[in-house]
């Protein structure tokens, strides 16, 4: 329906404006008429410029000292407030965020004056309510949806809750009378208040109040205690009530805000919205909510087709942009605290930063939601109506009210006003059907439009699959664990394999995936969260089938860590590289964002840490399952990713560190092994050499203290599963030798001064070493040492003698079947080319300087061959060769088989890597 045709306007006939009319806009509001008529005398306390609690204050404070009572004082106050928002905002076009914060203050200063003379007057006849511990009880005014937001609009009702922090009873008069339970007490207190703001007098109201967000709604208590608060939450909360708490917020008394103690209300509020884990389930929560709220807009509108015209509550309306928003701050609050912000606004550029949304889609939807606040506003200033619907008119009467809102929003008449009003609620109902799979459009991250809502039940799907697939559903079918489903859980998972079903018959996905899929899915049966996540995103179907079809690993992988799958939604995945800044600016966003909530804590670090781990090293593995990645870039993703945990957890553990005796400490972590040489695989441990260099008395204590818990933080398990295995086998005198030590004496160790020194394996470990992280003082004399051991005078034959010994060594200690090949440990493999690379660097680097750099063995051996170390065609056929065993060994690891392959398969790589091992060492 096009705005012409529901308003009753000729868009081809424009409007004549009343431009050239001296008189201010605002003076056509029936409202800005009466309140100039009845408050014209005082209009004038109310200080210039845009409403503040210090000018609120200011005027009641005014009108109080000429005999106002508070209840009148505060009426008065409302009118004058409302007055100059309607001049600044119609006049002065003033900005939406002005409107809506002088409202929230005015509501909070109000609540705060009626909070505190309310229980001024009760303890003189009660006595003050008493905790167990002999202290005050205090009651929370919680504010919420737009006034705990801080977004009222100009004639909105407030949502408060009431909640008392302990129960006990009141002290009594002085004489021992009047003493009632808190309950009592504090069900007085919500009734003075009510009667202070929300009592209709000579002067109207200061706020309509309304309750029904209490638990129970309207036949609850209207005061509740926090335990009480806290059981209604775990045993009756209901999905939608989510939604309306993840606005809380306590407005008053003041003093409870400033002193801190109402921050306890987000103990209970905060596990009760924000779920451990992606919490799709709540779709279909919030579409049951939805229809009943269209239904009930229907309703008012059948017989009334002024009222399909509801800026909030109709299609596209700001209800509908609210949805958006919270859904996806509930569904991934939990996980992502950033994302845990009350005002919408806030909340789309926050979820568009975290990729849950384009940054387009958000700004669009920001101005919308603007566009239609400011409009909502519009119509409310013409009568101080509680109303949200345009009124009924045609752009030919200039001075009908919906002229006035038209040019009151800038138009010279409505006709354009209509016209971008149309166009911003198509863009908000689309972008709302697409999140909520109303509509027909694929949504971000699917393959396609959202399947059909009807679930079949699981039996039947039976006779539709192929064998093995038919055998494992007909045994869900028996399963306690699936009969124990909710409802809705079961019609989910029939769904789910319906679809699979569906996709195996079209040749879509692979029979060993489904069967993956299902081995994934009995586990995870109870959190049927994960069921949802799939049911709602088909395109995240259907690419962990992709990836459960490639290899078996990763079913394992998803299994230890199933939260994970959520990455497949986005659409950057397969074009994205990680980026270390980008991964630690979040993790640092994330945490200030525990801290501000005061949910900081050593155990959700580790598993903030931990989630952000585990979601980007399966971003590497699907990159490098769909062939986006090559064997080494896979190798350079997940040591950059190494280095920038072991960085962040170093920076928060050392200032969560009780012995920390300095800002920044003097430390650094050398890397070696697979970490060194930047060849990283998925489950690789980590081998790392902690040393210091701090003069300080106290620091061997610190820093021993600091390693312990920097082992502890990467190594221990926590429910979100470990980040790494730490190695220090290879720090100076291996397993027996301290866990830090200090630099001077790392450097003697490697550099054989003194009695204690490195044996020649160790300085073949020194080839891949790598400085990982640390002050950059400490980098350079790093730098300068390793160059020193490897480019030391050596003995080459002793040297030759001496890794040939290692290698026979590591051969007994890895033996291999008759008839087959190991990529890594036969004559001819892996091991065989970086021990020849170790022997060229620690050989030739003092005379040849480009073997020097830790670049990795492929480019190091075609630098020496470069260099005429290798004859022509040596060193790049090994190179070659061994590219190729990684990349075979990297694939046998995923799929979970045996890197001893039959001899015939990998034989020219073999000869390849014979041919550089005797010419190095015949």
């Amino acid at each position: 329906m096009t705005p012409g045709v529901a308003l009753g306007f000729n868009a081809q006939q424009p409007a004549v404006s009343n431009r050239n009319d001296p008189a201010p806009l605002s003076a056509y509001s029936r409202l800005a008429q009466r309140l100039r008529r009845r408050y014209g005398s005082e209009l004038a306390l109310l200080p210039e410029g845009t409403p503040d609690r210090a000018s609120m204050a200011a005027c009641f404070d005014a009108l109080r000292a000429r005999g106002e009572p508070l209840p009148a004082a505060l009426r008065i106050l409302r009118q004058l407030v409302i007055e100059r928002l309607l001049t600044l905002d119609c006049d002065r076009q003033a900005p939406l965020a002005d409107v809506t914060l002088a409202m929230t203050e005015l509501a909070e200063f109000a609540l705060d004056a009626a909070c505190r003379h309310s229980q001024q007057e009760l303890d003189a006849v009660h006595g003050a309510p008493l905790a167990p511990g002999g202290g005050r009880a205090q009651l929370w005014v919680v504010g919420m949806g737009k006034l705990g937001a801080r977004e009222l609009n100009v004639s909105s009702d407030i949502d408060l809750v009431y909640v008392y922090d302990q129960d006990g009873e009141t002290a009594g008069t002085p004489e021992g009378r009047g003493r009632i339970t808190n309950h009592e007490y504090f069900g007085k207190v919500v009734k003075a208040i009510f009667g202070i703001i929300g009592d209709v007098t000579e002067h109207g109201f200061v706020f309509r109040v309304d309750l029904a967000l209490r638990p129970n709604g309207n036949s609850g208590p209207p005061a509740v205690s926090l335990g009480a608060l806290e059981e209604y939450f775990l045993v009756q909360g209901r999905e939608w009530e989510r939604f309306a708490w993840l606005k809380s917020r306590v407005v008053a008394p003041r003093s409870c805000i400033e002193d801190g103690s109402a921050q306890g209300l987000r103990t209970a509020v905060l596990p009760f919205v924000f779920r451990r884990y992606l919490d799709y389930g709540v779709f279909d929560s919030l579409r049951v909510l939805h229809r009943q709220i269209r239904e009930h807009a229907a309703k008012r509108a059948a017989g009334r087709p002024e009222r399909a015209n509801d800026v909030k509550l109709s299609r596209g309306g700001i209800r509908e942009i609210e949805f958006i928003v919270q859904l996806l701050q509930v569904v991934r609050g939990g996980q992502f605290p950033e994302l845990r912000t009350r005002p919408t606004l806030a909340a789309l550029q926050r979820l568009a930063k975290a990729g849950l949304m384009p940054q387009a889609t958000a700004d669009g939807l920001a101005k919308a939601y603007e566009f239609l606040r400011r409009t909502e506003h519009r119509i409310q200033y013409l009568d101080d109506q509680q109303t949200h619907v345009l009124p009924m008119g045609t752009c030919d009467d200039d001075d009908g009210d919906l002229s006035w809102i038209g040019r009151t929003m800038g138009y010279a008449d409505c006709c354009p006003f209509l016209h971008e009003l149309d166009s911003h609620r198509e863009f908000v109902a689309q972008e709302f059907d697409t999140l909520l799979g109303s509509g027909q459009r694929e949504c971000k991250g699917c393959a396609g439009p959202k399947a059909p809502r009807v679930a079949p039940e699981l039996d039947s799907l039976v006779d539709e699959l192929p064998p093995q697939m038919k055998e494992r559903v007909a045994a869900w079918c028996r399963n306690p664990r699936v009969q124990a489903l909710r409802d809705d859980g079961r019609a989910r998972l029939a769904r789910l394999m319906a679809r699979t079903a569906q996709w195996l018959q079209e040749g879509r996905v692979e029979e060993d995936a489904a069967l993956r899929l299902a081995d994934w899915i009995e586990p995870l049966l109870r959190r049927e969260s994960y069921l949802a996540l799939l049911v709602e995103r088909p395109g995240v179907h259907e690419r962990l089938l992709r990836l459960l079809g490639a290899a078996r690993w990763p079913a394992r992988y998803l299994m230890q860590h199933p939260g994970v799958i959520d990455e497949l939604a986005s659409d950057q995945l397969l074009t994205e590289r990680f980026s270390a800044r980008d991964f630690e600016d979040e993790l640092e966003r994330r945490r200030r964002s525990l801290q501000i909530t005061g949910e900081d804590d050593d155990e959700a670090l580790l598993n903030l840490l931990r989630r952000a781990h585990h979601a980007e090293v399966f971003r590497t593995l699907a990159r490098d399952l769909e062939g986006a990645l090559s064997v080494e870039q896979v190798a350079d993703e997940l040591s950059a990713l190494a280095d920038s945990v072991l960085r962040v957890t170093a920076r928060w553990c050392w200032d969560r560190l009780k012995q920390r005796h300095r800002d920044e400490p003097q430390f650094a972590i050398i890397g070696y092994g697979k970490l060194g040489g930047k060849e990283l695989g998925y489950g690789s441990d980590l081998d790392i050499v902690f040393v210091y260099e701090d003069e300080d008395d106290r620091a061997p204590e610190a820093y021993a203290a600091f390693v312990r818990k920097l082992i502890i933080w990467l190594g221990t398990k926590t429910a979100e599963g470990d980040l790494f295995e730490i190695d220090t086998a290879l720090r100076p005198n291996g397993s027996s030798g301290l866990l830090i030590t200090t630099f001077a004496a790392y450097a003697d160790y490697q550099q054989n001064r003194g009695s204690n020194t490195a044996w020649t394996w160790e300085h073949q470990a020194m080839t891949r070493a790598r400085f990982v992280l640390g002050s950059d003082s400490l980098r350079t004399r790093f730098d300068l040492v390793r160059e020193a051991v490897i480019t030391a005078p050596r003995n080459v034959d002793a040297l030759r003698l001496e890794i040939e010994t290692m290698r026979e060594r590591v051969s007994h200690a890895h033996p291999v079947k008759p008839g087959l090949f190991d990529v890594k440990h036969s004559p001819g493999g892996m091991v065989d080319a970086e021990f020849a690379v170790q022997f060229l660097v620690l050989s030739q680097s003092a005379e040849h300087a480009e073997l020097r750099p830790n670049v990795g063995n492929i480019a190091l051996l075609q630098r020496a061959e470069a260099s005429g170390l290798l004859p022509r065609g040596v060193g790049t056929a090994a190179a070659d060769a061994y590219r190729e065993l990684r990349r075979t060994q990297h694939r046998a690891r995923l799929n979970e088989e045996t890197t001893q392959v039959p001899q015939a398969h990998l034989q020219r790589e073999q000869k390849a890597v014979l041919a550089l091992w005797h010419h190095v060492f015949s």
